[in-house]
């Protein structure tokens, strides 16, 4: 067996004259030829052959050796110029990431803090160097492009080297971004649950780097922060950090009339102004849903109701109860049924017998008056 920079070494599974290496195989009759070496040192980079004697014969084989050698700590080249290391919103950024002199070529990532950056990457470059003979060394560099947005700010790009040597210990270069940008847009902001009588905190989160500097519009009338005009007071901008700024207005002794206006915000810096409109309520915010629990509670509790009302009056007709009472549930009226109103059958004939009395009168002078002019007797039925 021949090994870079080592002298040829006769192994075989029973013989064990050379130090630092060792036969490995399942043994020459197999035509296994291989060799452990126990102290892998940079000079054993390149090719390994094993020469195997045959009946007379001399057979070869070969395998490349790779000794791995870690990469310098990777460089991080910012190719977009900065005014005072700040960029501004949709300007686009270019940067590259190099790993010098590894063997094998590194694997790079970028991540924007710890989140993994898969868009806008160029495609690995590797190049060649040869420190010195029988060095074969490699430059890995990788581009990254992207378009800057102002949740960037005071985050920080990464560019992380991963390499067999690094012994699970990746090396990386960082940055940190600074975006300027003026006040943000936002919808309308709404503001629930101010007590009418009391002290009312009117609150707007907006972002903006640099500070801002804000005023409120009420009626026509301008206060700047940190002023105060009869029962409004504006406040200064509270820095929450990450380009976060939380603006505030008080209004003493809220009234039912200040729920109904509309307060209009300014902010501004030196790269632009933002107008908002604030609403107030005294009522609570309406879940996510659409519907508070309130409501959700009427809701049920009105359709419990009306189904005991339903109950109630199936009930009652059934039974002949309330309103119901003196009814009959025998509702045939074909022409072989009789329609029986009223259950109390003594009333009724009493006032059938009365109503076919007045009914027979007329009959019986119509008979006197026939027979006044001698007609014969006329018989009539009268239908009840």
């Amino acid at each position: 067996i021949v090994v870079p920079n080592e002298k040829a070494l006769n192994l075989s599974p029973n013989w064990d004259k050379s130090p630092g290496f060792k036969y490995y195989g399942e043994g020459l009759t197999n035509g296994q030829c291989g060799v452990t070496i126990q102290s892998v040192r940079t000079a054993h980079h390149g090719t390994i052959k094993c020469y195997l004697g045959v009946d007379g014969d001399e057979l070869e084989g070969v395998v490349g050796l790779t000794v791995a050698l870690a990469p310098l700590r990777p460089e991080l080249e910012i190719n977009t110029k900065s005014q005072s290391g700040s960029y501004e919103i949709g300007e686009q950024f270019r940067a590259t990431c190099i790993s010098r002199d590894g063997r094998p070529p590194s694997n790079i990532t970028f991540y924007l803090d710890d989140e993994p950056i898969t868009e806008g990457l160029g495609l690995d470059e590797i190049v060649e160097s040869i420190a010195k003979p029988n060095t074969m060394l490699y430059t890995t560099r990788k581009t990254i492009s992207k378009f800057i947005q102002a949740t960037d700010d005071r985050r920080t790009l990464i560019c992380r080297t991963h390499h067999i040597a690094d012994r699970g210990q990746p090396q990386e270069a960082r940055m940190q971004f600074q975006v300027r940008f003026r006040p943000q847009p936002l919808p309308v902001i709404n503001v629930y649950g101010v007590v009418l009588g009391s002290d009312a905190v009117i609150n707007a989160t907006i972002n903006s780097n640099p500070r801002p500097r804000t005023e409120w519009l009420i009626d026509g009338v301008s206060i700047p922060q940190g002023t105060q005009n009869g029962r409004y007071e504006s406040y200064e901008p509270v820095d929450l950090g990450g380009g976060v700024f939380n603006v505030s207005l008080t209004i003493a002794g809220l009234t039912l009339e200040d729920t109904t206006k509309e307060y209009f915000l300014k902010a501004s810096n030196e790269f632009g102004t933002q107008d908002y409109t604030v609403r107030i309520s005294s009522l609570e915010a309406a879940a996510p849903n659409g519907l508070d629990m309130a409501a959700i509670i009427g809701i049920v509790v009105g359709v419990a109701v009306l189904l005991i009302i339903v109950v109630l009056v199936v009930v009652a007709r059934a039974t002949g109860k309330w309103c119901f009472a003196g009814a009959s549930l025998n509702t045939d009226i074909g022409p072989d049924s009789e329609a029986q109103i009223a259950p109390n059958h003594g009333s009724y004939e009493k006032d059938y017998d009365h109503e076919q009395d007045h009914m027979d009168q007329p009959a019986d002078i119509k008979e006197k008056h026939n027979g006044h002019n001698g007609a014969g007797d006329i018989k009539t039925n009268t239908p009840v």
